[in-house]
């Protein structure tokens, strides 16, 4: 497996993106996340993307995190929100999504990031449990579903 740095708007990025956004539609009915993101958003120092590569080249996990300060969604000064953890299908159960995790800490802990972030869904139990056995705790809701009811959020301090 070959983890590589790649923009938001790559193709292989962009392939990954629709598939995670076709499994929330299935899992919620709502035609997937509606948080706004930009390719910028992914762009060091103010964040980064990550697609895992099978031996053949084929991308096969990805996710990222950006820059989130004190704002109106509830974030707060020093935070990495995480964003589009996704693994495909065939892929799942081998800790690629641990691996995508864990760099993506070290990274936003190098780019002097003090918490990292995320919001998923009560319909998403196999995120929820990756999360809370990687030390995620419960954390005020924030972003674009804080005042959704199956949003749970949850924070790590990147220290």
């Amino acid at each position: 497996m070959h983890i590589r740095r790649v923009s938001f708007d790559h193709p292989d990025a962009v392939k990954l993106n629709d598939a995670v956004q076709a499994e929330y539609d299935i899992r919620y009915g709502d035609g997937g996340d509606a948080t706004s993101m930009d390719a910028a958003d992914f762009e060091p120092p103010n964040g980064v993307y990550l697609i895992a590569y099978d031996e053949l080249g084929v991308p096969v996990a990805s996710g990222g995190w950006r820059v989130q300060d004190a704002n109106g969604e509830g974030n707060v000064d020093g935070d990495a929100e995480l964003k589009r953890m996704y693994v495909t299908d065939a892929m799942r159960g081998r800790g690629l999504a641990r691996r995508i995790l864990a760099a993506l800490e070290e990274d936003a802990r190098a780019a002097g990031r003090l918490r990292m972030v995320l919001e998923t869904g009560a319909k998403q139990p196999e995120a929820v449990a990756l999360y809370e056995s990687s030390g995620y705790e419960p954390c005020v809701k924030f972003g674009y579903y804080r005042f959704h009811e199956l949003s749970l959020c949850y924070a790590k301090a990147l220290l």
